[in-house]
């Protein structure tokens, strides 16, 4: 018996490769998910930011603000280490310093630098938050 191959190979040729889309588009998403989840987003940096607080009518007038820092260990006021006033990663900064002094915020680090305006202490400066 002699085997037929002249509609076996045509029969090949009339074959056309299918692609299935769905595992594709599950591949695909499960990459995108990864990507955003271990991404690190940061804020750009605007120059109309000035990185204070918005106060508003509905949040009344406050002498310190909350500021917290995944991680904080170490708050240094002037040179003066004041890392004792951390509670719960977060310490509150007094609105003089915020609107006349300068805060470094390095969050990889857990670390506050805070430069006071001249005739503040680095006492007054900070405060520990209240819970």
């Amino acid at each position: 018996m002699a085997i037929n191959t002249q509609n076996y190979r045509r029969k090949l040729r009339s074959k056309q490769a299918r692609v299935n889309l769905v595992p594709l588009i599950d591949v695909i998403f499960t990459i995108l998910i990864f990507l955003m989840v271990t991404s690190s987003f940061q804020a750009a940096s605007d120059s109309s930011s000035s990185g204070k607080p918005e106060v508003t009518d509905s949040s009344g007038s406050s002498e310190y603000y909350l500021i917290p820092v995944a991680g904080l260990v170490n708050v240094t006021v002037n040179g003066v280490d004041m890392s004792s006033y951390i509670r719960d990663s977060s310490i509150t900064v007094h609105t003089r310093v915020i609107d006349e002094g300068e805060i470094i915020i390095q969050p990889k680090k857990g670390t506050i630098i805070i430069t006071t305006p001249s005739d503040m202490s680095p006492e007054d400066a900070v405060s520990i938050p209240q819970t």
